[in-house]
């Protein structure tokens, strides 16, 4: 009989996140959601005034931050809910009320940027100085300011804003796609017993000593999505126009210009980033030579290329015990940082198993005023205990930003969003090699922090790649069909693989699966987040108290009251230059090598 994955119902009470800490009930959030969307209609008066006084100004700002930190806990609630059971048609229709809502808060909100674009500079500034309260929106006021040449009327921003929910509908029609109606086929696992592929079990499988199980969970997977793949590259060309449409709405010369200047992030940085890795790439041919060795075969797949290459070693914990192990990785953070990471794991922050429905992977999120929330679906291998501490570096994130800054300026921009997620992971390999003694226990570590290189620097960096690639050929105008999106991704696949590899032609869908292209020119800054937390993490181990000092009270604590280049600067890793990325590259070939002396 095939495992069964248990219904939401089935699972402890205990190893759910305590989703009542944001609303007790349903009937709680339709309350809530009753007065933002009356709140939200008393925007509108404000509307042609806000140049009249400095009081008028800082009532808007005001009532417009009140409204749109309620709406936060709103969304966060009902999307939370539905990522419970993604099938559960209650929850999919308060997800979609609270997204519909959403778009109308902007909408109304419109009107706003262009209206205080109109105020002469001069006006604003003695506004601010006959009103001190309006300080604290001064750097609010600075970034409209700077994005002035990408600001429409006010007619033209309430019509983008009223699109948005049609615009969001590719990403939308995507995730229900990908969550709650693609089926994976049963195989058989090690044992000979039947075991159905899903999104959470599927790195596992990937990642067995059985070479027959990763090959039909490889196989079972992308037929899945080969099958709809028509319809898939519909869905991405969509999602692409989309960004298309907003860029030369807004006066960008790209989709990609239109993604990096919300974080005012140069432009280099995305491109140094690529060909930095290009740079590096006959190291990750060297450690597929090496792989493809250590694993006795003839022929390297692309299915065996996430299986451990150490034979006989397997490190699993149990939740409790991953708890404990991250506990112990975090400590050179210090007693307040560990502290605060014991109250997520004691009060209901974390959401731990896989259930029927539940959505795919792993995510922090909250609502401002709250705690974090963590949505795992944990399954026990190394991967899984990493997870947990990634997750846990963004929630703790979220918890400093929160703590330390008002409600304008706590969510901290994307382009430092995977800084300290990662950075705890690499104090927790850092631990966890400090603690074994036994060569083929340590190699089976290195091999994971390979793979982190592997998974996160370099693939990442290719996803960056393609996303570049695609937008730039439909933004000439080219279509984005299946087989040219699968040719595309195929040739990546060949450069950053290298020879050893054989690229097997399933492969070819796996952009298919990427939920992030959703969120366009997201990744890039996992790669980006890697190298600066590699340098942190050094920081951190190096030295010690004064290293967390500024970690944590000027970065964890600093959420968006500085430009997320600013702030890394101010922890001491300078993004704007390719050191921080060359620098952890060649971490990733002194690793190789270190492999390569164990295994020999």
């Amino acid at each position: 009989m095939a495992e069964k994955i248990k219904k939401r119902s089935e699972i402890a009470a205990k190893d759910k996140w305590r989703i009542e800490d944001l609303y007790k009930d349903d009937t709680a959030w339709r309350e809530d959601y009753e007065r933002v969307s009356a709140m939200a209609g008393e925007l509108k008066s404000y509307q042609g005034h806000l140049g009249e006084s400095p009081e008028y100004l800082l009532s808007y700002l005001v009532k417009s931050n009140e409204v749109s930190c309620l709406l936060e806990r709103v969304y966060v609630y009902a999307n939370q809910k539905y990522h419970e059971d993604t099938g559960n048609s209650t929850y999919q229709n308060l997800s979609d009320l609270a997204g519909t809502l959403s778009v109308q808060v902007e909408s109304f909100n419109a009107f706003a940027v262009p209206e205080i674009l109109a105020i002469p500079e001069q006006t604003l500034a003695g506004f601010m100085e006959q009103n001190t309260v309006l300080q604290v929106y001064k750097r609010f006021l600075e970034e409209i300011m700077r994005q002035k040449p990408h600001i429409l009327s006010g007619d033209m921003e309430e019509l983008l804003a009223d699109a948005g929910d049609m615009a969001e509908a590719a990403g939308s029609i995507f995730s229900m796609f990908n969550n709650a109606d693609i089926r994976f086929p049963v195989i058989q696992d090690e044992n000979g017993e039947e075991i159905q592929i899903s999104h959470a079990r599927y790195m596992s499988l990937m990642q067995s000593a059985d070479r027959r199980v990763r090959k039909d969970a490889f196989e079972g997977l992308y037929s899945s999505y080969e099958r709809f793949k028509n319809t898939l590259a519909s869905m991405y060309s969509a999602n692409v126009k989309k960004e298309l449409f907003y860029a030369k709405a807004r006066k960008y010369e790209s989709s990609l210009a239109m993604a990096l200047d919300d974080g005012n992030i140069p432009g280099a940085v995305y491109t140094n980033l690529i060909a930095a890795v290009h740079e590096s790439l006959p190291s990750m041919y060297r450690y597929m030579k090496l792989r493809k060795k250590a694993l006795g075969v003839d022929e390297l797949h692309m299915y065996d290329i996430y299986t451990p290459i150490v034979e006989d070693v397997k490190i699993t914990a149990s939740f409790e015990e991953a708890k404990a192990m991250v506990l112990e990785g975090l400590k050179p953070l210090g007693q307040e940082y560990t502290d605060i990471l014991q109250e997520g794991f004691a009060d209901g922050w974390i959401d731990v198993y896989e259930n029927e429905g539940k959505r795919s992977g792993a995510y922090s999120w909250g609502a401002y005023g709250t705690h974090p929330y963590v949505l795992l679906n944990y399954q026990g291998d190394l991967n899984n205990i990493f997870t947990l501490a990634h997750e846990m570096g963004h929630a703790i994130h979220s918890y400093y930003s929160d703590k330390n800054q008002p409600y304008p300026y706590a969510g901290y921009k994307i382009f430092v969003a995977e800084v300290a997620s990662t950075c705890n992971e690499a104090l927790l390999m850092h631990y966890m090699l400090g603690q074994t003694q036994d060569e083929k226990k340590k190699a089976y570590l290195l091999n994971y922090h390979l793979e982190q290189f592997r998974t996160t620097l370099f693939r990442q960096t290719m996803f960056a790649e393609f996303e570049m690639l695609t937008h730039d050929m439909s933004a000439k105008g080219e279509t984005l069909t299946a087989d040219t999106l699968c040719d595309i991704y195929r040739e990546l696949n060949e450069r950053y693989l290298g020879p050893d590899v054989v690229i097997d032609p399933q492969i070819a869908m796996e952009w298919a699966r990427i939920p992030h292209f959703y969120t366009a020119f997201y990744v890039y800054q996992y790669a980006t987040g890697y190298s600066a937390a590699i340098a942190l993490s050094r920081k951190i181990l190096e030295e010690g108290e004064d290293a967390v000092r500024d970690y944590i009270g000027k970065f964890l604590s600093g959420g968006s009251s500085m430009d997320p280049i600013d702030l890394l600067k101010a922890a001491g890793v300078d993004m704007s230059t390719r050191e921080p990325v060359s620098a952890a590259l060649s971490v990733f070939g002194e690793l190789v090598e270190q492999l390569e002396e164990i295994l020999k």
